[in-house]
């Protein structure tokens, strides 16, 4: 055994390679990426690594390959389960064979997210274990033994980190890891695998009967465990349970829950012995209504009774302040963290030569009385250009887009979406607009990369998650082959010919398509290209802020004169907006 200093998702996926995982798919997103990215880069990997167009598609890759007898793990974040519920809500009707684990990243106080939503619940409601650990090292363990568990009670297993299990750092306990020795091979039986009707009702019965075994191997398992040391007691689990750990007093007794479902006789024995419990978790109070059940007279106190927030994420000091209002002892004052005084508000911002925001800015120009849903990417950053008016989840832009225009919206309508969330779950909605005649305008912002989540490649960029080169995509013939009539490719940076293209689709009606295409500038910068930069020349500079307006963080105004940084990375656009040429290459002597 060896100790390494580990990022949370680097430890789960050594958890993985410990179980001799043999495939592993998934969709990448924030918190959960960098586990496939740690496979996917790992040293002599024996096992299949795939970045799958979504979430859906994933998770019916990895069921199959468990239904062939192969351990198989399937990634994303708590949203993406959204898109894979359907899957996932009858693959717990049909079991597995090779051990198979859902991994869903929650993020609670929504640091990347569109929502805050409890992955915990999706458990409950498809009736399949869910382990939900509260540390590093415990994800590491969990995730490694889900394999087991899952081929023991041939079912799916939940396994929910969140962000800061994810992507906080630990010295973390490893094992080996294991060699894989499974040959795969599907073995037809269709009563359990084809879903009709009367199949259905047998199969729903038997996944009833699998409960309560499966509540009693939890607590054997030591992921649900107590100590008693009063009469007060505190139930907690994941990340809070660790919080609960450093700040309650010595004198109050701890019930950990990693591990759902409960068993209710062991739940009931820990709160019946005490004369209040409060119970600490975040977002959905999922152990709070499970102690609620079994408390009899004992007061369970929680969200329901105003003592713990419904929403955001924990610290130590939030628990610490909840515990003393609910006057349980604490070992001691544990401050909230404070912000240095004076510090400057950075709000999250494109980078410098991103080509979204020259995207967005030509759009904003042409289409000024316009309306613009958007989509799931860093161009959701748009709203600070005025270019995004919606964001519901991936995929979304363009059936907003569509759906107002059926509703008889009178002005122009401007959606964009990314290369990856166009193949994520656009494709369908495009296909939608043209058959219905939607009278809108797409913008594909094609930067040839998935960049918000980490440079992870998809279709578009020719390469496999394993580095295996692939014919790209062409989202121009994609596009065509839905049957949109007019559709043009441009880079971004030729801010005229890109104004130009817009002005052509303006002046149509029906569903028209720009893929504005440019590579990510970050993903040009680690291949070392340089473009040159820029330079402003004070005795033509005017003042008059139009390049300031444009948003790249290189350009400042000092002394009411503009001034390009070194974060310049050559893109020239600003050259196009001055009007009076005041901004030049710059000429290295």
């Amino acid at each position: 055994m060896v100790v390494k200093y580990l990022l949370g998702n680097e430890a789960i996926a050594h958890g993985c390679l410990e179980a001799a995982i043999d495939t592993a798919f998934g969709y990448p997103g924030t918190p959960s990426s960098e586990v496939i990215d740690t496979l996917r880069a790992w040293p002599d990997r024996q096992s299949y690594v795939e970045w799958s167009v979504n979430e859906k598609v994933a998770y019916e890759e990895a069921l199959a390959s468990s239904w062939c007898g192969m351990r198989s793990i399937v990634t994303m974040k708590h949203v993406g389960l959204n898109v894979a519920a359907d899957p996932l809500m009858t693959s717990a009707y049909t079991g597995v064979k090779g051990g198979f684990v859902v991994l869903s990243a929650d993020d609670p106080f929504a640091h990347s997210s569109q929502n805050e939503q409890d992955s915990r619940c999706y458990a409950a409601f498809a009736r399949i274990p869910c382990l939900d650990p509260s540390s590093v090292q415990e994800a590491h363990d969990m995730v490694r033994d889900a394999f087991s568990l899952s081929e023991e009670f041939l079912l799916p297993v939940l396994f929910r980190p969140t962000t800061r299990i994810c992507h906080s750092k630990s010295d973390v306990n490893l094992g080996e890891v294991a060699a894989l020795d499974r040959q795969a091979s599907f073995e037809k039986d269709p009563r359990q695998y084809v879903v009709i009707p009367a199949h259905t009702r047998v199969l729903h019965k038997q996944l009833n009967e699998k409960q309560a075994s499966l509540k009693k191997r939890l607590v054997e398992s030591g992921y649900n465990r107590s100590v008693t040391r009063g009469k007060i007691g505190v139930i907690a689990g994941g990340i809070a349970a660790s919080y609960v750990r450093e700040v309650v007093a010595d004198s109050v007794s701890i019930a950990q829950i990693g591990a759902y479902p409960i068993d209710d006789e062991w739940l009931s024995g820990f709160i019946r012995s005490h004369e209040r419990i409060l119970v600490v978790e975040e977002l959905a109070p999922v152990i709070e209504e499970a102690a609620r059940q079994v408390a009899g007279v004992v007061p369970i106190l929680g969200k329901k009774t105003g003592h713990v927030p419904y929403e955001g994420e924990l610290s130590p000091s939030r628990v610490a302040q909840y515990l003393q209002a609910a006057d349980i002892p604490v070992k001691s004052d544990y401050p909230a963290a404070q912000s240095p005084a004076g510090l400057p508000v950075r709000p999250p911002i494109l980078c410098a030569g991103c080509m979204h925001r020259t995207a967005m800015y030509a759009i904003r120009k042409v289409f000024r009385d316009g309306i613009f849903p958007s989509d799931i990417g860093c161009y959701t950053l748009g709203l600070q250009l005025g270019v995004v008016d919606t964001t519901i989840c991936m995929g979304a832009s363009i059936t907003v887009a569509s759906g107002m225009a059926q509703a008889g919206e009178k002005h122009d309508i401007v959606c964009t979406i990314g290369d990856s969330t166009f193949l994520h779950t656009g494709i369908q909605g495009l296909l939608n607009a043209v058959y219905n005649d939607a009278n809108i305008t797409v913008v594909i912002l094609d930067n040839r990369i998935t960049a918000m989540t980490g440079h992870q490649p998809n279709p578009t960029t020719g390469v496999t998650a394993s580095g295996v080169e692939r014919p790209a995509v062409s989202l121009e013939m994609l596009c065509r082959s839905c049957g949109v009539p007019f559709v043009e490719t441009v880079s971004p940076s030729d801010l005229i010919q890109f104004t130009g293209v817009l002005k052509d689709a303006k002046a149509r009606k029906g569903v028209k398509v720009i893929i504005a295409k440019q590579p990510c500038v970050i993903t040009e910068r680690r291949a070392k290209i340089n473009r040159g930069k820029f330079r402003v020349s004070s005795n033509n500079c005017i003042g008059c802020k139009a390049c300031i307006k444009f948003g790249c963080p290189a350009i400042e105004l000092h002394s009411g004169i503009a001034l390009i940084t070194d974060l310049c990375s050559g893109c020239g656009v600003c050259t196009q907006i001055c009007p009076v040429s005041a901004i030049s290459p710059e000429v290295k002597e």
